[in-house]
């Protein structure tokens, strides 16, 4: 436990987890659960400890970022549907105005297709 929270694990990657904590000790997870004082001792001093804080300051910012680029990706996808919706109005706009000349010119004007090009 000493070498997890002072940050010098020899057998775990220093995450302050349960798994590491029985890495470290050199016992099973069975035996682990088993042992409930060092359990609730260990839940205490993580809870506490700097290196504890900065985790649970780590996990907070990474859930707010996945937050953000979820929210990220909404707008995204409703500016594309509005992109389409506008590449619509324009093509049907394209084509009624060629209708119109047309009609005002008394003979047949071409409408040239301009294909859509989409990235995602």
């Amino acid at each position: 436990m000493e070498r997890l929270l002072s940050g010098q694990p020899q057998h775990t990657d220093g995450k302050l987890t349960k798994n590491n904590l029985c890495r470290e000790a050199g016992v099973s997870r069975a035996t682990m659960h088993r042992a409930t004082e060092i359990l609730t001792e260990w839940d205490c001093r993580t809870a506490t400890s700097p290196a504890g804080v900065l985790q649970q300051r780590h996990t907070t910012e990474l859930a707010e970022l996945r937050g953000k680029l979820r929210r990220s990706r909404q707008e995204c996808h409703a500016l594309q549907e509005q992109v389409d919706a506008a590449a619509t109005v324009i093509m049907t706009l394209l084509a009624e105005n060629a209708s119109l000349r047309e009609h005002a010119n008394g003979h047949s004007a071409a409408v040239i297709p301009i294909p859509l090009s989409r990235k995602r």
